[in-house]
């Protein structure tokens, strides 16, 4: 019955996106964002967990109430945006995100290296992918898929606009090679609690995946940081960072924590900028602090 009524609700959006002007659907966007935020008990608990692992008493419980606040809209904002970007024209796609420092992108493809670009569950990493295909190179990204059918069908085909190539996540390092080797371009989100090394993210331990820094060190990979922010109502500037080169020694294994830290500290720098738009639901410090989720 759930899946049903949310099955009918995204085809209510979905006509409803077609239909009504950008300051109505700002409001629906954030009585969406209201409603969740006020009744998605479990959501609402991890966030706060983890405002409260992380900040301490260093921010009110004022100002983390409005951070979850933010993270509610952001989703809210995200569904639509979902919704609205498929079978999206190009143009049109492009008037919604504005690049700084594509510089770096464009001179890493003139090197004729992979590229990888890492990124985060920050602001919308769903048109940061499409926008990058759209406007330099198709991208292969790398996303798990979704429980619900129809919503995965519906995600799938979204990101798999202008050449989006897209990879499971599950047995995806073999793939991933694959890519490496054909010097394509890869995406992906490397601030959630995978399987990896440990790393220091926001003075905590943290696992964090070692796939881009795996890439750098056998393929001599560029690993380029990318991030997108909110700027308006479906408006979005994508940040490009300098890339992480990896410093090769006789250590393996060094090189590779080493790469990897840097990548969770750059990271972590762009959210402690515009936390109220990172994911702070998602069990973060699971691998290494589970009792503050119990």
């Amino acid at each position: 019955m759930k899946e049903k009524s949310a099955k009918l609700f995204f085809k209510l959006l979905k006509v409803l996106s077609y239909i009504l002007p950008p300051f109505l659907k700002d409001k629906i966007a954030k009585f969406i964002a209201y409603t969740f935020y006020r009744f998605h008990k479990r959501y609402y608990k991890v966030a706060k967990v983890n405002l409260d692992f992380i900040y301490g008493d260093s921010l009110s419980s004022s100002q983390k109430e409005e951070i979850i606040k933010g993270v509610f809209l952001n989703l809210a904002y995200n569904l639509g945006s979902l919704i609205e970007n498929q079978n999206i024209k190009k143009d049109k796609l492009l008037k919604k995100v504005t690049f700084k420092n594509e510089k770096i992108l464009l001179n890493a493809i003139k090197q004729q290296r992979p590229v990888v670009l890492i990124t985060a569950h920050q602001s919308n990493w769903e048109i940061l992918s499409l926008a990058i295909s759209a406007k330099f190179k198709p991208l292969v990204i790398v996303g798990r898929p979704l429980k619900q059918e129809w919503l995965n069908s519906a995600l799938k085909n979204s990101r798999e606009q202008f050449g989006t190539k897209l990879i499971s996540k599950k047995g995806g390092m073999r793939a991933m090679l694959k890519v490496a080797k054909e010097k394509k371009i890869l995406g992906l989100l490397v601030d959630q609690n995978l399987p990896g090394e440990s790393v220091e993210f926001f003075g905590k331990k943290a696992s964090h995946t070692t796939a881009a820094a795996l890439l750098a060190r056998k393929y001599n990979a560029i690993v380029i940081p990318c991030f997108t922010k909110r700027v308006g109502f479906e408006k979005y500037e994508a940040v490009f960072c300098k890339p992480i080169e990896i410093e090769k020694s006789n250590d393996f294994m060094k090189d590779i924590l080493i790469h990897t830290q840097k990548q969770a500290k750059i990271t972590e720098e762009f959210i402690r900028k515009n936390p109220h738009e990172w994911l702070w639901i998602h069990r973060r410090w699971k691998k290494f602090y589970p009792e503050i989720y119990k």
